[in-house]
């Protein structure tokens, strides 16, 4: 992972930012690519071993420190269970390009093509490898289809991988297996996650819950595209993938981990906003954010400060707002 202080270009190819702070990245930089190097050396060693899988608590310690880039689509099919289900059907992406395509879906997969990662050097590239693997995923999945929010998913796979088989097969895991029902149109699953998140946030940082509350800004319009996106296009690229090394591995309970993790560490500057349009160009900045750059800090505190999320209350959680909001319904309706 290459990284010069005259580059204003990542190492994915996203353009950086004129005000973007090089002085800060390059000293962030400096210990995690020393770390990035042990980590590789122990990776390669590690994926050599038949029980990889089986070894759940070695697998989890290594991939909660970091996946190296150049193993990630390795890893990440593994983890994930993509590897298992594309052998189940080895053929099946390369049989769903040859459907005739439903015109309104390839129509609005094609609107969001240019829109996807526009400031990203190497994404021309990936314009039709991206419109394959949307267009097939769509038609393979009725239920789901295309909406927004999968475009951004599907191409950070293709930068990752290089690989539209991959990114296909990673990317129904991702939608059906790890946050299902959050790309339907209902969204059932992810608005009753987002109420999760507010309600952990109560409880976990009650000052900033009710500051947030006071200036009017609802949590769906700071998280939606938090768990629609599971976070690509919100914080910087490398926590992201840190983000998604977690994700494959361990679940949709990251992406509460993280989001719980973001308010309590920005809790000051949070509480420092006096009124929405404040607050809502925070949420937007989060990418600039020097909590969220430092990838290898932020993801050790995701399992730090959130406290321990046990799956049981999560699913409680869950079924009390779902249950609630189906009852508003019944009484609407």
């Amino acid at each position: 992972m290459a990284v010069s202080k005259f580059s204003d270009v990542d190492e994915y190819g996203f353009k950086r930012e004129p005000d973007f702070d090089y002085k800060s990245y390059e000293n962030i930089m400096s210990s995690y690519l020393s770390v990035l190097t042990t980590r590789s050396m122990r990776w390669q060693k590690f994926l050599k071993s038949a029980d990889m899988l089986k070894n759940r608590s070695k697998l989890k310690r290594f991939v909660r420190k970091g996946v190296p880039g150049s193993l990630r689509e390795e890893v990440w099919m593994k983890t994930s269970g993509a590897q298992e289900l594309q052998q189940q059907q080895p053929n099946l992406y390369q049989t769903l390009l040859t459907y005739e395509f439903d015109q309104e879906i390839s129509d609005q997969i094609k609107l969001d093509l240019p829109r996807t990662f526009p400031d990203n050097i190497h994404f021309e590239q990936y314009q039709l490898s991206l419109y394959n693997v949307l267009i097939a995923f769509a038609h393979h999945n009725r239920t789901v289809g295309y909406c927004q929010g999968l475009n951004y998913i599907a191409g950070l796979l293709l930068l990752v991988t290089k690989n539209e088989v991959s990114s296909f097969w990673l990317l129904k895991v991702v939608v059906e297996n790890i946050v299902p029902l959050y790309h339907t149109k209902t969204m059932d699953n992810l608005i009753t996650d987002i109420e999760v998140l507010s309600e952990l946030i109560r409880l976990r940082a009650p000052d900033v819950h009710r500051h947030i509350f006071d200036l009017g800004l609802p949590w769906p319009v700071i998280a939606t595209k938090w768990f629609i996106c599971l976070y690509a296009e919100v914080v910087p690229t490398e926590t992201v993938l840190r983000i998604w090394d977690c994700l494959f591995l361990e679940g949709n309970k990251i992406l509460l981990r993280v989001g719980l993790t973001i308010v309590v560490r920005l809790r000051q500057d949070l509480l420092a906003t006096d009124d929405i349009s404040t607050l809502i160009g925070l949420f937007r900045s989060l990418e600039k954010s020097h909590v969220l750059m430092d990838c290898h800090e932020f993801m050790k505190s995701i399992f730090k400060v959130p406290g321990n999320l046990r799956r049981s209350q999560l699913d409680a959680l869950r079924q009390r707002f779902y249950s609630e909001r189906m009852a508003a319904k019944g009484k609407g309706s």
